[in-house]
């Protein structure tokens, strides 16, 4: 059996292009080349029906190592608690004091963004922040 070298993770959401925006800078991630044939996103929404026209976008990792992330437009909004969410790796390696203090710097950097701080866990070794996104979707600073 051959191993999956590629895959996405797909956001359900409200404002795709908004949510995108806001992960590529939580993420250092960038807004992937409009489809082909095309000299910008814009030029590709206006040949959209205004149903598709913001149906979707999408961001990637620069380096192309990490996963890309797909936003499709849902109707309904979030019900519940995620059952997947996305760790915002910052305090690799890190323990103690360094490691809350690594936490709490992204975590200070990302509310002016629009990501809300939920609350912050350390038991004096280990820490993790969970937040909320611009929809209210989870995500922790770990």
């Amino acid at each position: 059996m051959t191993s999956i070298k590629k895959f996405q993770v797909t956001f359900d959401c409200a404002e795709p292009e908004r949510l995108a925006r806001f992960w590529c800078e939580v993420l250092g991630y960038v807004v992937p080349a409009p489809p082909k044939g095309f000299a910008t996103w814009d030029d590709f929404k206006a040949s959209r029906t205004p149903e598709e026209r913001d149906a979707w976008f999408a961001c990637e990792d620069p380096s192309g190592v990490g996963p890309r992330l797909y936003f499709q437009h849902v109707p309904e909004g979030k019900a519940a608690k995620n059952r997947v969410h996305l760790d915002v790796r910052v305090g690799t390696g890190l323990v103690g004091e360094e490691r809350l203090a690594a936490l709490e710097a992204e975590c200070a950097r990302l509310i002016p963004l629009g990501a809300v701080h939920v609350q912050t866990l350390y038991d004096g070794t280990d820490s993790c922040i969970p937040m909320l996104d611009i929809e209210g979707n989870e995500f922790c600073i770990d």
